[in-house]
């Protein structure tokens, strides 16, 4: 069955995926200074080239900052397509090359409150984002845990699914969970296992309630609440985002005390914490994905 499955990424139809695979690969030798330059290129390129995309993080920026006039919102997206095409290429630096020099440099906060969660022996639940350094960031988070592991959702490519993933597991002995793998998680998580989850997203059909983002009734999944009662692991939010001065800072927050008992009050509480970073960094969200897609019952459309 494996040989079978690993022979179907040959498939002809698979080969221009492979090309991709390949040209990442070439550019993942650049330095990074060359990244951030073509990136930088790359996301105003892209700001005027995917007209759909951009008018989805218009239409977000709308929504959550609407002090922002036009030409503002305008900006902010160009500024989006870049922040997001540098963080494609620092995820490819990530899957290929070394990322210590990276690891030790960050700024890190918090780490007092990852300590303590640690000590109490019963795993930590890090609730994240999707700000705009993707794959980069897991490292950077990775190298401060005991027993790392992450949260993902298989890409529908299967042989950009195994680029993806033989690059972030790479790192530190991180473990996977797809998110149809609770019972594992929570099993990892009794033995002090570190999970890393970014719950984000809007997740459709699976939405099971709604909650304020920015102001905007948000759809959101309560999985995190789930995981916590039944592991008993410690919660902490944590942030990664590239700075302006190029440097990259991870804070973990003070542990949440009570996740697990409200699943509504948790969802508002890593909520509102992903809020306050993107308005620290505006620019560094990922403001391309239909965030309110899912809308209430007899919600308008936002799209």
């Amino acid at each position: 069955m494996t040989k079978k499955k690993n022979s179907s990424l040959w498939h002809p139809r698979l080969w221009p995926s492979w090309a991709i695979v390949f040209l990442l690969y070439l550019l993942s030798f650049l330095p990074m200074s060359s990244k951030q330059r073509l990136g930088a290129r790359l996301g105003r390129f892209l700001s005027r080239k995917l007209k759909s995309r951009a008018r989805v993080a218009d239409r977000n920026l709308e929504l959550c900052f609407p002090e922002l006039d036009k030409e503002a919102r305008k900006k902010l997206v160009q500024d989006n397509f870049i922040a997001c095409t540098r963080g494609f290429l620092e995820s490819a630096h990530a899957w290929w090359r070394d990322i210590s020099p990276y690891c030790e440099a960050a700024e890190v906060q918090g780490l007092e409150h990852l300590r303590e969660a640690q000590s109490r022996g019963k795993g930590v639940l890090l609730i994240g984002g999707h700000y705009s350094i993707f794959d980069f960031a897991l490292p950077l988070v990775a190298c401060h845990l005991k027993k790392p592991g992450y949260v993902y959702r298989p890409n529908n490519n299967p042989v950009i699914d195994r680029m993806i993933e033989n690059g972030r597991r790479r790192h530190f002995g991180i473990r996977p969970f797809t998110k149809r793998e609770l019972r594992p998680m929570v099993t990892f998580l009794k033995k002090g296992g570190e999970v890393w989850f970014a719950c984000d997203q809007d997740f459709g059909g699976k939405t099971e309630l709604f909650v304020p983002f920015f102001g905007v009734e948000a759809g959101c999944i309560t999985s995190p609440s789930y995981i916590a009662k039944v592991s008993g692991a410690s919660v902490i939010c944590v942030s990664h985002l590239r700075m302006p001065d190029g440097g990259y800072r991870v804070i973990f927050s003070p542990i949440q005390a009570g996740f697990g008992a409200d699943k509504v009050k948790d969802t508002e509480v890593w909520n509102r914490y992903i809020e306050d970073a993107i308005r620290e960094q505006p620019d560094q969200y990922l403001w391309l994905h239909k965030r309110f897609k899912s809308r209430p019952e007899g919600g308008c459309k936002v799209y």
